[in-house]
C-alpha cells in the first residue's frame, strides 16, 4: 500500500482501489479517510471494516480550488483527531498533489506555519509537487478559516513538544 506516516496520526499516499489494499489500510490502524480522488470513492470498500470515509472528488487540474473542499475535509480531519486512537489517511490516485494539497490544509488549520508544514510533508513523502495554484488555494483557505486559531498541538499528531 503506498502510505507515508507525516505523523503518527495522518498518513498521505496513493489510491486503495481493492479489498486487499483496504485491508493494509486497516492493519495501519487507519480509522478515517479523506479520499481526495475524482476517479474511485472508497466508501464501499471501507465500509466492512468501519472505517470512515469522507470522499471529496478533487479534479488535478491545476486550477484554484475553492475554500470549501478544504473546510470539510479539514472539519473531518480535526474531528478525527479529536480522538486519540483515531488515525487518518488523507490519498488521491498517485499521492504527489491532492492528498498532499489536503494534508498542508490539516496542518496550516492545526497552525502550522506554511513552510514548516510543506518541509514536514516533503521530508516524509519527497514525491510529493506542491503546485504553487494549489498552495494559493490552500492559504485562501486558510485566509478564512477560523475554527482553530491556537498554536500547533504537535502531541495531537503524535510529536513531541
Amino acid at each position: 500500500m503506498d502510505m507515508t506516516w507525516i505523523a503518527d496520526r495522518i498518513a498521505i499516499g496513493g489510491g486503495i482501489w481493492n479489498d486487499e489494499k483496504m485491508i493494509e489500510v486497516v492493519r495501519a490502524g487507519v480509522t478515517h479517510i479523506i479520499d481526495m480522488q475524482i476517479e474511485f470513492d472508497d466508501t464501499r470498500l471501507a465500509a466492512p471494516y468501519d472505517i470512515k470515509v469522507f470522499w471529496n472528488p478533487t479534479d488535478d487540474d491545476f486550477q484554484l480550488k475553492p475554500p470549501e473542499l478544504f473546510r470539510h475535509g479539514v472539519d473531518f480531519a480535526l474531528a478525527a483527531l479529536d480522538h486519540p486512537e483515531s488515525k487518518v489517511f488523507i490519498h488521491c490516485a498517485a499521492g504527489v498533489h491532492r492528498a498532499p494539497m489536503m494534508a498542508l490544509a490539516v496542518l496550516r488549520a492545526l497552525g502550522f506555519g506554511l513552510q514548516d508544514a510543506m518541509d514536514v510533508i516533503q521530508a516524509r513523502r519527497p514525491v510529493v509537487d506542491f503546485a504553487d495554484v494549489y498552495v494559493a488555494s490552500v492559504e485562501d483557505f486558510i485566509r478564512t478559516y477560523t475554527a482553530v486559531g491556537a498554536p500547533p498541538k504537535p502531541s495531537l499528531l503524535g510529536w513531541e513538544s
